[in-house]
């Protein structure tokens, strides 16, 4: 359990692997998902590394792996998930794969090239049965027309333009030409006016409406157009038509002049639709089939592929040794996972079939390792609000174990409803029991996957809102009655205190409960709060001051718990000078002015009953006099004796703290950097300078005993040998040289030891104030519900017949999405924030630093995963 309250131990370590079995090792290294690999390489570009043509070949793998993909999701086929788990492909096997997908890809080019001419053509052939269709409706209209006003002579010149052509050349002097085509239907009002412009109203347009929509043969999109017929006569008119009709994008298609001929073509242009229909039956069967083939294993070839290119990419941040026989590489590991590691390579190096075992080397380094929390699904959503703040320093204190506590804790403070907390628990269980269901699905709903993150955060919020919602008996506004209360009312009786009667029950508005009469008050609730206060006109009164009270005293044990945190920090980092001058003036400041105000509102609540509540002081004023040395007031007695003194002691430790504080820790710094400096320039052969380990600490861990059988072998082993000596002896020189050459700046310590004396003795006030607000979100719930209460379902409640039960239905509806929708999701989301910067500012502050940076391990989780974004 010690890795759950500080980051792991992490050790930098140097990889010797074979070229040969450098592939296969750093394979089995990303399935562990142990290891961050550093970049040996920063200065050359990742186009001149040794590895980039490998990795171009994947990506351009993954590039044709992306176009059936694409091409299987517009197909609307399911891509096969089993979770299954591939291993990655030899180097050797990468030309197998780029045959294979190159294949596929051509073939559905061709397939989906051959589809498009095909749909072009059948649109084309559809178009112009439509127009072979319609064209004919219009000439028999026309014919009609002619016939039923050939009595009329004045109308004859009229409706001889919509006659056949054939019959107007025999019976008019003049003959009128005309085209036919098809356009898209938003374009037939635009296209109208253009022709009556430009052609000056000597045209006339026909056009009806094509009632089922045609498919784009590129798009596939369904495009709604109309079928048009424009009569003109000479060629000028013609000529000024057909670039409109090109301009507008119309596709104008040849139509017969006499009726037998339109009826021919329309049987041979039926023929063809129906022979081309069955060629593109026939090809999206093709299409299907090669689709649902490659549905079924795309997902392993991506795994496949981008395993491949991550390998590669990852070999580029190694160095290649002069002999060109081996790849040095530098990672950054958890201690505790060495032996895992060791097992790793070992495999990667019985895979690649090669004899040289790889090498691990421990390094010992003055950088900052990285930090590394191991979490588990439960806690993995805590880990994430902290790390939302700031990655923890190396080996710090992580706030995470104690969040898991605190943080569902101070957010039921405010949130705290019997009702709400349940609905909101059994959300969270739903989440919890169905989380393998819901991973297996892959939602793309952002949202719902940053709640679903949290899952075990709203259960713990849940829980701890039906305890604190029982505490302050408050359940959707009102009180539940478990217990019965301590408070009894009798109709009638006598006492020196009260004298009430059954008139004066009945008809006053407002009475008052006295707690100090015999028979009124039954003593203590058993838990939380009476439930006899819901129906109090004084109920705010009361609960004001009993929630600002608890929210003051769980702050500053919150605040105080935070300090003593950093204790730990001080122990472990072996800064006892931290603690002598900066942990305990700090713990002494904050138990002197703050921890005492806990213990007067503790001594308060225990010490005054119901007889002497009427003389109980406040302790505001208290609290204020203390600061001013101001006890000559008679109106303000003493809450117990020796109480001026102690409470004067108290301020003058606090006042002496600052300077503590403020001053010392600046000249011992100064003290140690003159004596060490002192030490260094006449004794500098008899210390050891850096801190990093000793040279006893290092150790070399290899994976097996070196067996060399071959010249090769003792070549490469004597090779390493050198490149480990050299390694630690440059290493142990700029330790040294970088320690020699540090300057210690006085006047910046001073700076920022007064910076952070004030911002802690300020902090000290501000934060205390600032938990007021889990009083204040605390009533704003409480009252938001018993609003809605009233607003609502009191107005269902309210009508006693036979529609009030009808309106009740509609009315608790309202109440229900108004409560989810209102007092759930928002008002849970602003105490949810609230928590948050309490911990962030308020409790992290007095101890966590959060200026580390993650640990990023090598790992092929992601990829399995089918999260393929690089």
């Amino acid at each position: 359990m010690g890795e759950l309250f500080r980051s792991e131990e992490m050790t930098l370590a140097q990889l010797f692997l074979q070229s040969e079995a450098a592939y296969c090792c750093v394979s089995e290294l990303g399935e562990l998902g142990k290891v961050q690999f550093r970049d040996l390489n920063p200065d050359i570009n990742v186009f001149q590394r040794k590895f980039v043509n490998e990795v171009r070949r994947c990506e351009e793998m993954d590039r044709k792996l992306r176009f059936v993909e694409k091409e299987i999701k517009k197909a609307s086929i399911p891509i096969l998930d089993t979770g299954e788990n591939p291993e990655v492909p030899f180097p050797r096997d990468m030309i197998d794969l780029e045959a294979n997908f190159e294949k596929i890809e051509n073939e559905l080019k061709e397939i989906n090239t051959n589809q498009e001419a095909l749909k072009r053509n059948f649109l084309e052939l559809t178009e112009l049965k439509y127009i072979l269709r319609k064209t004919q409706q219009f000439f028999d209209e026309a014919q009609l027309h002619h016939h039923q006003q050939m009595a009329d002579p004045d109308l004859l010149e009229e409706s001889s333009s919509l006659l056949e052509p054939s019959e107007i050349g025999r019976g008019a002097p003049l003959r009128l030409g005309f085209v036919a085509g098809v356009i898209n239907r938003e374009r037939i009002p635009t296209f109208e006016r253009m022709l009556w412009r430009v052609c000056r109203g000597n045209v006339f347009l026909r056009q009806a409406e094509i009632e089922n929509p045609l498919e784009d043969p590129v798009t596939g999109d369904s495009v709604h157009k109309s079928v048009f017929i424009i009569f003109f006569q000479g060629d000028q008119l013609k000529n000024r038509v057909k670039k409109i009709c090109e301009g507008f994008r119309a596709s104008l298609y040849p139509c017969p002049e006499t009726p037998q001929e339109r009826k021919e073509m329309a049987a041979g242009v039926n023929t063809r639709i129906d022979d081309l229909q069955m060629v593109l039956n026939q090809t999206e069967d093709h299409r299907q089939r090669v689709l649902q083939a490659a549905a079924k294993t795309i997902r392993v070839w991506f795994i496949k592929v981008r395993k491949m290119k991550a390998i590669y990419h990852t070999l580029n941040l190694c160095n290649i040794d002069v002999t060109q026989k081996c790849l040095i590489a530098e990672v950054w590991c958890p201690v505790a996972d060495l032996d895992s590691i060791q097992f790793a390579l070992r495999r990667g190096t019985e895979h690649s079939g090669s004899t040289v075992p790889s090498i691990l080397n421990r390094m010992q380094t003055n950088q900052t390792p990285p930090t590394y929390n191991k979490t588990n699904k439960f806690t993995y959503g805590f880990q994430n609000l902290v790390d939302a703040y700031g990655i923890g320093s190396y080996r710090e204190i992580n706030p995470a174990p104690y969040t898991i506590i605190t943080f569902p804790f101070l957010f039921a403070v405010m949130f705290g409803d019997f009702g709400h907390g349940i609905l909101m628990t059994l959300f969270a269980v739903w989440m919890v029991i169905r989380e393998s269901r819901i991973l297996s699905q892959k939602v793309d709903n952002e949202l719902f996957n940053m709640v679903f993150s949290g899952r075990y955060i709203i259960l713990l919020m849940g829980l701890f809102s039906v305890y604190t919602g029982l505490i302050y008996n408050d359940c959707f506004s009102k009180a539940l009655n478990m217990f019965g209360s301590s408070w009894s009312v009798r109709p009638m009786f006598t006492s020196t205190k009260a004298n009430w009667t059954e008139e004066l029950l009945k008809n006053a508005q407002v009475l008052q409960l006295d707690p100090d009469v015999t028979g009124v008050f039954n003593g203590p609730y058993p838990f939380g709060i009476d439930p006899i206060w819901s129906i109090a006109t004084n109920k705010l009164t009361f609960l004001n001051s009993f929630k600002m009270k608890m929210s003051v005293v769980l702050g500053i044990i919150h605040m105080m718990f935070g300090v003593t945190l950093s204790l730990l920090n001080h122990i472990y980092f072996k800064k006892p000078l931290n603690i002598y001058l900066g942990f305990i003036p700090e713990m002494i400041f904050m138990a002197t002015l703050f921890g005492y105000l806990v213990i007067l509102i503790l001594y308060k609540w225990c010490s005054y009953d119901a007889a002497t509540s009427k003389i109980a002081p406040s302790l505001l004023i208290h609290f204020i006099n203390m600061f001013m040395f101001n006890y000559s007031d008679p109106s303000f007695p003493m809450l117990y004796t020796g109480q001026k003194g102690l409470q004067c002691f108290l301020v003058v430790c606090a006042i002496l703290c600052v300077p503590w504080m403020l001053v010392l820790k600046p000249f011992m710094l100064r003290h140690q950097y003159l004596r060490r400096k002192h030490l260094g320039t006449h004794n500098f052969g008899g210390i050891r300078v850096g801190n990093g380990p000793t040279e006893e600490d290092a150790e070399i861990i290899q994976h097996d005993q070196l067996s060399m059988h071959s010249e090769e072998g003792e070549e490469l082993a004597t090779q390493f040998s050198i490149a480990v000596s050299s390694a630690e002896f440059d290493k142990e020189e700029s330790e040294v040289s970088t320690v020699m050459v540090k300057a210690f700046d006085f006047g910046d310590v001073v700076v920022n030891q007064a910076i952070h004396t004030i911002e802690y003795c300020l902090g000290c006030i501000s934060n205390t104030a600032s938990y007021l607000r889990l009083w204040a979100l605390s009533l704003a719930h409480a009252q938001l519900s018993e609003v809605l209460w009233t607003m609502v379902m009191h107005v269902g409640l309210h009508v006693n017949s036979i529609g009030g039960g009808i309106l009740l239905v509609f009315v608790f509806a309202a109440f229900a999405a108004l409560t989810i929708a209102i007092l759930l999701i928002m008002e849970g989301l602003s105490a949810f924030l609230h928590a948050l910067r309490l911990h962030w500012v308020e409790f992290q502050n007095k101890f966590y630093v959060g200026t580390g940076f993650k640990f990023m391990p090598f790992s092929f989780e992601t990829i399995r995963e089918g999260r393929f974004d690089d």
